[in-house]
């Protein structure tokens, strides 16, 4: 008997009560960071050992996901890399440089529509937008 791993699966239950957002910012992932924890009040950290390896062109490429646990809360931001050297983490986005998911509780639209807005109100960013399920194709990239 065969065992095969259904990526659709889990893909399915990893977005399961998620939400993610593709940012343009052409600035450093520490940056960025730096003027997200600054502004929000945030206390993004890069997370090495859920780092995203990709192996492409004979070519291993990272990711790094830097986190956030919101206090008193299961909601956890993790902020993705979209780019490395060339290579994207979810190529069908080239034009994003970060990816921002949101999981572990439910995420209200009030809560993050007012997210979104205080994210555009950092000079680096030029685009914020919220990303459907449906419209990633690469969406085994993402998972940890």
């Amino acid at each position: 008997m065969k065992l095969k791993l259904d990526f659709d699966d889990l893909a399915d239950d990893f977005f399961d009560n998620t939400r993610l957002m593709g940012i343009v910012a052409p600035v450093k992932n520490y940056q960025f960071c730096w003027q997200l924890n600054q502004l929000l009040r945030f206390d993004f950290r890069i997370n090495n050992d859920i780092e995203i390896q990709l192996f492409k062109k004979q070519r291993h490429y990272y990711f790094s996901i830097f986190e956030y646990r919101e206090p008193n809360s299961s909601l956890v931001h993790y902020l993705y890399n979209n780019q490395n050297d060339g290579e994207y983490l979810l190529p069908e986005f080239r034009h994003l440089d970060f990816l921002w998911l949101l999981k572990g509780d439910l995420v209200a639209d009030d809560f993050l529509h007012d997210l979104i807005g205080a994210i555009k109100g950092i000079g680096a960013v030029q685009l914020v937008t919220e990303l459907t399920n449906e419209k990633i194709k690469n969406k085994g990239h993402l998972i940890f």
